[in-house]
């Protein structure tokens, strides 16, 4: 308690004290990073390997299953899936949370090269990546003009892309949708194979005439000359006219056996915006800088390179607008809360003074704040700000009670002075008490896993900042300020004066008198009481069963996202002419600002060197919330009824979201099927579908494993290859040559890169009579036909192999709209039990489903343990072990108003919401707290404990009440989920005020009888 005595003695310390941390916050506030999310350690690796020309089966059995199988072996490994397609495969492996991810990747490294030396010869290096959400892209640009794509790129290339890079805090900047210089060469087969050559001679021959190499050194005298041989090409004429040696001892030229032309090949990846042929230019930030820096530095240079190259340069994609936006929002909402709670002092004071000794804590209490979470290297983001708006309404809470209690002693009698050390020590440990059971709640998050436990964290941390400067406020600066502001021109009389003509008091005394009544009543009729509130409390928890679940909020973000997807052996132009009916469509909605076309490309976010011609993705961009009347889910709505009438694709129309780079992934319905054949795992899943499409809400139904596509197998006859001194692996190589070409080597001319690639003639792809007939050099030295040492027929085979836990396994999703998650997946179960799995085959919910029970469990827990935790304070404080029961039975009355609310504002209970049950569980004591402290402290003065109780519940009647409306004042505009990333805060702050409404009205009346209850209880057992 020195620590009060001194703050009112040595004012000049304590001011400089506030000062420094004044100056401090400033500082830490500057220099806080700002972002969506806060930093997340996201346990994920991927293992990409390459094998051209395979198909799926063969990747699957030589290089995916020894893959699985010695990533498997790696420590701490959760779960493992991958994906195999034509010439590729990747592994996703999953780590626990607590996982060292470089230690893992070294440790996968190791693993993976214990095996892939039994790879076929092909395969490339297996890569191990990890994923980094913070390594994700943030922003995408398109660039257009009036030049051609060729110019186009040229110029993007060398002015745009330099320039970029060298900003401060981009790591990389890609360009895709141009164009690129290809030399393309044509062998003449025939003609090759009259004079006894063939393409891979060819191949070679090109391999190592284009090479630069150092010989050595020559010593002439006292100077040394390095000696180097020059043999790259320095022109398409060089190629052209290359001598080609033959075995009959004859020289022929490339010109003479080959066609050779150079083509601008913009046919792998066409980008477009709004339509119009456009460059891609994305951008990544480094792993540690600031988000919205540097998307304001990339926007600064777009505008001055906008008038410099008098091109069209659009952000399509600027994480930091809706970062900006968001960020925005939450700390307005914290900054109305702050004054609505500074408001609700006023009118139940009266006093400008005592209310400006409470107001001055909150700004310090803040800064004292930022200064915690810079230090800590928390960052501004949903989260924290969200925790912060959170906290703001209980900043006040301990100045209330000590400037109340300083009042009381003022009106007794005491000087200013006196009263501002008395009236503190008094309810110093009730204040402390009361802080130190809302951290409580926060220490169990140690059990948390998931990516639940990355986000809770800082939101706890920030909470906690708060209220331990609220605390240190409340013992220093509240009573100096008290000491030294109401001593001036400051009386009782004058507190009585302006109380008394004021109507909100008068309303107060009446509500005092009647709580006073009902209170006395209830003592009176103990059981009566007891079972109202027990009626109550069960009314209110069923209305759980009625709000759904979900894992997390959505985000309208304004954007969405369309999928196209049309039958493997489709062209690139098959694909654009679907793309332009889609473009078409998109053009009639109104509510569209900006479309982004990538045909043929990888993901958006993720660059691949594998094209798909038969893939498209569009982003779209709405018009600004403001602006338009429906959600973002109500317009995609809207698009994918009008896309469905396109046929001849498989069209996906989805909202994005930020969040989703985080890990919160996934569509919201997975359901995953697990088997070993395809074809049986191709059956189910139609059924499935067809069985989802029936439940209410469901949107997108779709199936991740594709129809397989018809193949010709290859079989050679190795007996008859075998007379011709030809062995398999020649025969597929030389086939694989002809038909997919070979990059062979490259020409460089003026700085500028052109691949060579070396293919046979188009008629060998496009015909199949003329493939079965391709003449196969012999080391004989005649050609025989490829029927005649291969036996080849037409079959089917899957164009994609999932796998989940080293099992085949095929993934069903699906959206929702318009009805929460868990009621859907409830009546997909209900389905699902109905429907006859065959033996061996199995399914799982993946996706927010598995998600949602894995935070809810841990949730729990951490509720569990929370309560337990602010029994033991209790305990403690009040040296009992029956009164802190008495105080805890406010936190189920608070659950079930937590529910009320959420019923009431027909929001799903989700991660959010229980953490404002957790937040809860914290706050709704305090009260209790207050009270039974006070109730103790008059039966020590002697007082009989009927008469404390009332005497406690009307002097506590009114500091109940303002901390209570404080708090709840200062969540009020988060309940309200008004602007860009309220969504993920409303569910969590209507389940504080729900719960502090009924907590507080039922605890004056509800903790006082059961107060009654075990004192009597405790009587009887002595």
């Amino acid at each position: 308690m020195k620590i009060i005595n001194w703050a009112v003695e040595r004012h000049i310390s304590v001011i400089m004290l506030m000062a420094l941390i004044i100056l401090i916050g400033a500082v830490s506030l500057f220099r806080l990073s700002i972002d969506l999310l806060p930093k997340m350690n996201v346990p994920v690796a991927v293992v990409s390997v390459q094998y051209p020309g395979a198909g799926p089966l063969e990747i699957e059995n030589m290089v995916t299953k020894p893959l699985e199988e010695a990533v498997a072996m790696v420590y701490n490994v959760k779960r493992i899936s991958s994906t195999t397609i034509e010439g590729s495969a990747s592994i996703i492996v999953e780590f626990n949370q607590d996982t060292n991810m470089e230690f893992a990747a070294l440790e996968m490294r190791e693993k993976i090269d214990l095996v892939k030396n039994y790879f076929p010869e092909n395969v490339s290096d297996p890569m191990v990546l990890k994923i980094d959400p913070n390594g994700m892209p943030i922003m995408i640009i398109a660039v257009t003009g009036n030049n051609d794509l060729n110019q186009l790129q040229q110029m993007v290339e060398q002015s745009i892309k330099p320039k970029l890079e060298r900003l401060k805090g981009v790591a990389a900047v890609s360009i895709s949708g141009g164009t690129e210089n290809i030399l393309l060469i044509r062998v003449n087969t025939l003609a090759m194979t009259n004079l006894g050559l063939n393409i891979n001679q060819l191949i070679n021959l090109l391999k190592l005439e284009n090479i630069n190499l150092p010989i050595g050194e020559l010593k002439d005298g006292n100077n040394t000359r390095l000696i180097r041989y020059i043999g790259e090409f320095q022109s398409i004429e060089e190629i052209e006219n290359l001598a080609i040696p033959t075995p009959t001892g004859t020289v022929v030229l490339l010109k003479e056996v080959a066609s050779i032309e150079l083509i601008s090949n913009s046919t792998s990846e066409i980008a477009r915006m709004n339509g119009e042929v456009s460059i891609r230019v994305t951008l990544q930030k480094q792993p540690t800088a600031n988000t919205v820096k540097v998307a304001n530095e990339v926007n600064e240079e777009i505008s001055r390179l906008t008038d410099i190259t008098n091109l069209k340069i659009e952000p399509i994609i600027d994480q930091s607008l809706y970062i900006k936006n968001a960020i925005g929002n939450v700390g307005k909402t914290a900054i109305y809360g702050g004054i609505l709670a500074v408001l609700v002092l006023y009118l139940f004071l009266r006093c400008g003074r005592s209310t400006t000794v409470i107001a001055l804590a909150i700004p310090i209490s803040v800064l004292a704040t930022f200064t915690l979470m810079y230090f800590f290297d928390l960052t501004l983001n949903l989260l924290s700000l969200g925790g912060f708006a959170l906290g703001v309404g209980m900043l006040v809470d301990n100045g209330i009670v000590v400037t109340e209690n300083i009042h009381r002693f003022r009106e007794e009698g005491s000087s200013t002075k006196l009263a501002a050390i008395n009236g503190t020590k008094e309810v110093t440990m009730a204040v402390t008490a009361s802080t130190f059971t809302t951290l409580a709640v926060f220490l169990p998050i140690v059990f948390v896993e998931g990516m639940t436990a990355e986000i809770f964290r800082e939101l706890a941390l920030t909470v906690t900042f708060a209220l331990l400067a609220s605390l240190l406020t409340s013992i220093t600066l509240v009573p100096m300020l008290s000491s030294r502001l109401l001593s001036r021109n400051d009386s009782n009389s004058n507190i009585e004066q302006s109380r008394s003509h004021n109507r909100f008091n008068e309303l107060l005394k009446l509500s005092s008198k009647i709580y006073s009544k009902i209170l006395e009543f209830s003592l009176a009729n103990r059981i009566t009481a007891l079972l109202l509130a027990l009626a109550f409390f069960i009314i209110s928890l069923t209305s759980l069963f009625f709000v759904g679940a979900e894992y997390f909020p959505e985000f309208d973000e304004g954007t969405f996202n369309i999928d196209i997807k049309l039958p493997q052996q489709s062209s690139l132009i098959d694909t654009e002419e679907i793309v332009n009916q889609v473009e078409s469509i998109l053009k009639n909605h109104e509510e569209v600002e900006t479309i982004f076309t990538n045909i043929g490309g990888g993901d958006i976010y993720y660059s691949s060197s594998i094209k798909h011609k038969n893939r498209a993705s569009i982003d779209g961009r709405l018009v600004d919330g403001r602006l338009r009347s429906d959600s973002t889910n109500e317009i995609v709505d809207r698009i994918r009824r009008d896309l469905n009438t396109i046929a001849g694709a498989d069209i996906k129309v989805t909202t994005s979201s930020s969040i989703m780079s985080f890990g919160f992934g996934g569509s919201p319905i997975e359901l995953e099927i697990r088997g070993d054949e395809i074809d049986e795992l191709q059956r189910i899943s139609k059924e499935v579908i067809g069985l989802i499409e029936g439940v209410k809400g469901t949107r997108e139904v779709v199936s991740n494993l594709q129809e397989s596509s018809p193949q010709l197998a290859i079989g050679v006859n190795r007996e008859v290859a075998a007379k011709y001194g030809l062995q398999g692996m020649q025969v597929a190589g030389y086939i694989k040559s002809l038909l997919e070409g070979t990059v062979t080597t490259s020409l460089y001319e003026d700085g500028k890169e052109t691949k060579v690639i070396v293919t046979g003639e188009e008629i060998f792809s496009n015909s199949i009579e003329s493939f079965i007939n391709t003449p196969i050099p012999t080391p004989l030295g005649i050609s025989v036909p490829l029927q005649q040492v291969a036996e080849i027929e037409t079959v089917r085979g899957p164009n994609t192999i999932r796998r989940r836990e080293q099992v085949r396994a095929v993934t069903v999703s699906a959206s929702i709209l318009n009805r929460d998650l868990n009621s859907i997946i409830k009546d997909i179960e209900n389905k699902l039990n109905k429907y006859t799995f065959p033996p061996g085959y199995t399914y799982h919910f993946r996706g927010q489903k598995e998600q949602l029970e894995e935070a809810f469990s841990s949730l729990i827990l951490v509720v569990i343990l929370a309560i337990l935790l602010v029994y033991m304070i209790l305990a403690s404080q009040f040296q009992s072990l029956i009164h802190p029961f008495t105080i805890m039975m406010s936190v189920p009355l608070a659950f079930s108003g937590g529910a009320l609310g959420l019923f009431i504002s027909q929001k799903a209970m989700s991660v959010p919401a229980l953490i404002g049950a957790i937040v809860l569980a914290g706050i709704v004591v305090n009260n209790g707290i207050v009270l039974i402290d006070y109730i103790n402290v008059l039966r020590k003065k002697g007082v009989e404990k009927e008469a404390a109780i009332v005497t406690a519940g009307k002097t506590r009647f009114r500091p109940i009440l303002m901390t209570t409306c404080t708090t709840i004042l200062g969540v009020l505009p988060l309940a309200l989920g008004i602007g860009e990333g309220a969504e993920i805060q409303a569910p969590m702050a209507i389940v504080v005020i729900g719960g502090l409404l009924v907590s507080t009205i039922l605890t004056l009346v509800v903790i006082p009888v059961i107060y009654s209850v075990f004192d009597d209880i405790k009587l009887k057992l002595k």
